[in-house]
């Protein structure tokens, strides 16, 4: 059970990355039933629409939604739930047919629902003549009936309101004698007849025949004739069923419902007598062993109203009340500095010592069960359980009530489960609430809550304790408001300071919300919080939601106070850094490392020395989060230090910086680098070898340092070897732990490299870029583009031709996609690194000799295109050519543009051209983006791109934030007018023949409708065409059997000859582009068995057709050809489309015949044997006038 469950006035929760806390606040805004105007008109509709299903399902839904919407406000339906219910009820008493009827109290149903049937019951009329119509109506129903079971539902509730009349119903019976001279059934044995039936029926009705009894039977008439005839069926029922069967399952909630509400309404003096018989039927049913949730918590519902009628309905006198419970009240006092007033019944008068109390024997056994039901396994019977312990607890003197609080807090044992312990905080919150718990309990209580609040208890992969925790924020929450500030004067500082870690540090958003939501209670309750306004601005139940934030932004601000540093210090350590979860270790870690400068003696003498041992502890959760922990709280010392310009061994003691020098060897040799747990470990430690660099820690020239280059280089090697979740950190730890290893010990204080250490690096890490593993040559190739300076300096050439040959693609690492697109990366960060000169030596740095071939690396790799199992994953080999063209272009720009000759940037700007028109949104949207990037850069402006003018007219600089180039409708007009640039033209074409001719609806859309709008601009211009045309076929013949292109190219030819964009050309006889382009569609379709090829390849002759003169008749040979094609879905296909080219174009061939060669298109099967078909084609050939193709003899070759 939850804070947010306990009170209205606190905020629901919500989980981690739902709802925008804006829309959590105007949850509850509503003011007014504001649809009462619709509401009547659907109610009165209602007669109109119950036969015509559709419009009563309109109507229904329409309703439905109204009252939905105020489930959270339902008080705002009281002031029309009158004439709601009148309007609805004279539908039911006009004798309407049942269907209008039903439909009546199902809407009566949906509105109870809403408000609750406690309110919405009242209204309902209940005088003497509502008795024996709607006992008679009742009767009527089927109890089985799955439609209507909400009329049963509203019947009984009503029946349960008229039953309420001050007259004994004898008066009402009359003459009970029937015409038929037999003796008419009493309306007392008939209401209990009903009641009876539907206490065991499988539906809703059931909880309102338990409602119907609880009225019923405590009438005083009722109660003296039937109150022992029906507790006895009820008992011999419920000990008769069982809870085995579903059957029995129905029947024994149905029996205790009906107990657990007679023995909460009626009398106690009425059932007293009957308690203990209650009580023994229920311990023989052993509900506590069903797995069945609500008969467990209904069993214990029933035990605690047993509880409360065995013992007297008094208030126990020596109960804590805190007095004055009004806010306003508590800040004024605060306000005028008086002292607070505590109301505090504890001395009982001599007399009732003397008179004590009578408690009878049963209630050890009540006791006893409500305490099991405080550790079942499900919430509600916890709760219940919980709210039973605090019911009953109020009853019994002090003595015996001191010993219920003793034992709930055995509940809060190790050697109990979860639930034992949600369980008890669930009871002691309650007993807290009802000032039960007296302040003399206080000092056992408060120390099991606080460790309640950091309760995580790990099961396999995970752990449990959530629950516990967020009843913990809950008996604190109910604490604030329970007892008077001097009361909690002692325990003010912890408890405070429990909230505040779990309210930042709780892995569950829930628990965080729960601890902001008690620590603000406290504040305003209490008000002797610390720093309470202060936090709860910063901490308030919606910017804990953001774990991240809470760990590394809001913790550093709380621990700004000192009462709440070291403790904050103290739970990260003990409870944060060997956390289950991966991800939470290593935010404690990172929330240590900004805490430090805090505290930072205390980080460096006493949190330091406490880590170094569990570093190289047995504990792999343990062992990750402390190195982990060192490497961040050394790194933050240092920055520390070097405020004041001093080294990090001024915090540091000899004994740490020994011991953190020596976690690697003892890591090593206990062998934790291998197997599962080195997945871990091997991040962690290269994340140690990295911050211990960054912080000049004074080992080198020291024998670790071989162990550090050891680990990094094995690592790297061995990346294969690990889970695909733990390469990419293991990677890119070891990238940085290098980086950072040899800027600090490698280099001498000139600036120089030991040239053993230079060569013998450099080359190894060149050789492994040829590796058989593709994870082996990512992690090299970063790791070569992570090298410092003076390490490339004198190996550039070999470095960059290293790193060529890793791009290039090979029959043997044609899948190496994330090989290449590293190598792009690095390629980009050594030019970054070396620099620009030039004049230098190519060796060196980037110059004139081997800018060119950066270049045509990082070009070449554009027209990746490798797909695998996997997809295009030759996209990631893209996007990182895009990337790094641009770093390399902005860096070559800003030194020395002479460096990019024109062709350079020519073939970069048609790619990125070429990228910016292709189909997959995401590169697309990046190659546009680098495009514009490069078109508006002027810092200084990119020499030497083509129409640059025409561009910035295209694309002006305004559009270079807004245009959205992940949006088809936005990118592809823009892109489309590169068409008309000649130096664009190839390579725009190229990229949207694969869109207009791919799969993505929205895409092919509207590429194509761009694409035709261009082509419309130049239709009439025969020198555009022309130019048009020739590219078009050139694309053509470079991408013949590249089904990558050809496929979506002859798409885009197909959709462009049925928009009539060549028309130009059509008109004129023989025209070279038709001829040209027929030869090239009968060079792609040679041979090829691919389906999709062929019915592109048919469209396109089909469009073909319009062209005039001796094309036709080659054009209508392949057609005839492909009419007996070996596979019969081209047959047909050809069949098909022939027939609908000649409706088109019904000039292609003679009308006498055309009649003949529709119908033998049309009626021809086929799909037929192949020599049932020649047969018809050649019919078909002498018909149209084409000669008659011959079968080709194949030779058997000996």
């Amino acid at each position: 059970m939850t804070l947010s469950d306990m009170e209205s006035d606190v905020c629901d929760r919500e989980d981690e990355g739902s709802a925008e806390p804006d829309v959590i606040a105007n949850g509850n805004i509503l003011e007014t039933f504001s649809e009462s105007q619709e509401t009547r008109s659907l109610i009165c509709s209602l007669k109109n629409v119950y036969e015509d299903l559709t419009a009563l399902e309109v109507t229904t839904q329409k309703f439905l939604v109204i009252m939905d919407k105020y489930q959270e406000q339902p008080h705002l339906l009281d002031p029309h739930l009158e004439w709601m219910l009148n309007l609805l009820l004279e539908i039911v008493r006009d004798k309407s047919p049942p269907a209008l009827a039903h439909l009546g109290f199902k809407f009566l149903y949906i509105i109870s629902k809403v408000r609750g049937n406690k309110c919405f019951l009242r209204l309902f009329p209940h005088e003497v003549a509502d008795v024996q119509p709607v006992l008679d109506l009742l009767c009527l129903q089927d109890p089985k009936g799955y439609e209507t079971w909400e009329t049963r539902y509203m019947l009984l509730l009503w029946l349960s309101m008229t039953c309420l009349i001050p007259f004994d119903l004898s008066r009402l019976d009359g003459n009970i004698t029937a015409q038929s001279g037999q003796a008419r059934m009493p309306i007392m044995d008939r209401i209990l007849t009903v009641a009876k039936a539907y206490l065991t029926v499988s539906d809703k009705a059931r909880d309102a025949a338990a409602v119907l009894v609880s009225k019923f039977v405590i009438r005083p008439d009722v109660k003296q004739k039937r109150l022992a005839d029906f507790l006895d069926w009820n008992l011999s029922t419920l000990s008769q069923a069982s809870y085995q069967t579903m059957e029995g399952t129905v029947v024994v909630d149905g029996m205790l419902q009906s107990l657990a509400q007679l023995f909460k309404h009626g009398k106690r003096d009425d059932f007293l007598p009957y308690a203990s018989t209650v009580l023994q039927c229920l311990d023989n049913c052993k509900l506590s062993e069903s797995n069945q949730t609500i008969l467990r918590k209904l069993g214990v519902k029933l035990v605690q109203r047993l509880g409360l009628t065995f013992l007297k309905p008094k208030v126990a006198k020596w109960r804590y009340q805190r007095g004055s419970r009004s806010l306003a009240a508590n800040l004024s006092i605060s306000t005028q500095a008086q002292p607070y007033t505590v109301v505090q019944n504890t001395e009982l008068t001599d007399k009732e010592e003397e008179e004590g109390y009578d408690i009878p024997e049963e209630m050890e056994n009540v006791i006893e069960q409500l305490l099991v039901g405080l550790k079942d396994k499900d919430t509600i019977v916890r709760w219940s359980a919980a709210k039973g312990i605090g019911r009953v607890t109020g009853r019994l003197p002090k003595d015996l009530a001191d010993d219920v609080v003793g034992s709930v807090l055995d509940c809060f044992s190790f050697k109990e489960t979860d639930n034992a312990w949600h369980g008890g905080c669930l009871a002691l919150a309650e007993l807290g609430r009802r000032g039960l718990l007296l302040p003399s309990r206080l000092p056992d209580v408060v120390p099991v809550i606080l460790k309640a609040l950091t309760y995580d208890e790990k099961r396999g992969a995970c752990s449990v304790g959530s629950n516990v925790r967020d009843a913990a924020c809950y008996v604190c929450w109910a604490f604030a408001r329970a007892y008077d500030p001097l009361e909690l004067q002692p325990f003010v500082t912890p408890i405070a300071c429990a909230l505040v870690i779990a309210a930042v540090f709780d892995r569950d958003v829930n628990c965080r919300r729960a601890a902001s939501a008690a620590f603000q209670e406290n504040v305003g309750r209490q008000g002797t919080f610390p720093h309470g306004i202060d936090i709860l601005t910063t901490a308030d139940y919606f910017t804990v939601g953001n774990r991240t934030n809470c760990f590394l932004n809001i913790s550093v601000y709380i621990a700004s106070f000192p009462e709440y540093t070291q403790p904050m210090i103290d739970h990260l350590v003990n409870m944060k850094i060997n956390h289950w979860d991966g991800v939470i270790r290593e935010q404690a870690t990172k929330a240590l490392h900004n805490l430090t400068p805090k505290a930072p003696e205390y980080m460096a003498e006493t949190v330091l020395p406490k880590l170094l041992p569990l570093a190289v502890g047995v504990d792999l959760h343990t062992r990750h989060g402390a190195i982990l922990a060192c490497a961040e709280i050394t790194h933050a010392l240092y920055k520390l230090a070097l405020e004041t310009n001093r080294p990090v061994t001024d915090f540091l003691k000899e004994a740490s910086i020994e011991g953190l020098k020596c976690i690697h060897d003892k890591v090593c040799g206990t062998s934790h680098y291998r197997g599962f747990g080195g997945e871990l470990m091997r991040p962690a430690v290269c994340s140690l070898i990295e911050k211990m660099s960054l912080s000049k820690m004074p080992y080198k020239n020291d024998p670790i340092i071989g162990g550090w280059q050891w680990l990094i280089d094995d690592s790297l090697k061995s990346i294969h070897l690990f889970s695909s979740a733990a390469k990419q950190k293991i990677k890119e730890t070891a990238v940085s732990a290098l980086a950072a290893l040899c800027n600090e010990y490698y280099q001498s204080a000139e600036g120089a490299v030991d040239p053993t250490i230079q060569d013998e690096l450099v080359s190894r890490y060149i050789v492994q870029l040829q590796s058989t593993e593709k994870m082996t040559r990512c992690g090299y190739a970063l790791a070569l583009g992570a090298l410092p300076q003076f390490m490339l300096r004198g190996k550039l050439q070999q470095v960059l031709e290293g790193l060529r040959k890793t791009t290039s693609i090979s029959v043997m690492d044609v899948s190496f996609a994330e090989a290449r697109r590293d190598a792009l990366k690095a390629t980009a960060q050594v030019c970054a690194t070396v620099g620009v000169s030039l004049g230098g030596s190519p060796d060196s740095v980037a110059c004139e000799q081997n800018v060119p071939q950066i270049y045509s690396t990082l070009l070449e790799c554009m027209r990746d295109y490798t797909t695998d199992s996997r997809g295009d994953v030759g996209s990631w080999v893209r996007e990182a050519a895009i990337t790094s063209l641009m770093k390399v272009t902005f860096l070559l720009v800003q030194s020395h543009p002479e460096l990019i000759s024109p062709d350079i940037c020519s073939r970069m700007l048609c790619c990125l051209a070429q990228q910016s028109a292709e189909k997959i949104d995401r590169y697309r949207a990046h190659a546009g983006s680098v495009f514009l990037q490069i078109l508006h850069f002027n810092n200084p402006t990119v020499p030497h791109i083509p129409h640059r003018e025409e561009l910035l007219r295209i694309f002006p600089s305004s559009e270079t934030e807004t245009l959205n180039w992940n949006a088809p409708s936005q990118a592809f007009p823009h892109i489309t007018q590169l068409l008309g640039m000649p130096a664009y033209q190839y390579h725009t074409l190229l990229g949207l023949s694969v869109s207009v001719g791919g799969l993505t609806e929205s895409t092919v859309r509207f590429s194509a409708q761009s694409l035709f709008d261009y082509l419309k601009t130049i239709q009439q211009d025969a020198t555009a065409m022309n130019s048009f045309g020739c590219t078009l076929l050139q694309i053509f013949r470079d991408n013949v059997r590249n089904d990558r292109v050809s496929i979506p190219l002859l798409k885009m030819i197909d959709q462009m000859l049925s928009n009539g964009c060549f028309d130009i050309f059509a008109k004129e006889e023989n025209h070279q582009f038709g001829m040209d382009l027929l030869a090239l569609c009968k060079e792609e379709i040679r041979k090829s068995k691919d389906i999709q090829k062929l019915r592109s390849s048919i469209a396109v002759f089909c469009g073909l057709i319009q062209f005039q003169g001796d094309i036709r008749k080659k054009v209508l040979l392949q057609l005839l050809l492909l009419l007996c094609h070996p596979f019969p879905v081209i047959r047909k296909t050809t069949a098909s489309q022939v027939y609908e080219m000649l409706l088109i174009y019904d000039d292609v061939i003679d009308l006498a015949v055309m009649e003949e060669v529709m119908t033998m298109l049309s009626d021809t099967n086929w799909e037929a044997e192949l020599t049932t078909v020649r047969t018809q084609r050649n019919n078909l050939c002498e018909l149209l006038g084409v000669q008659k193709p011959t079968p080709v003899v194949k030779s058997l070759v000996q």
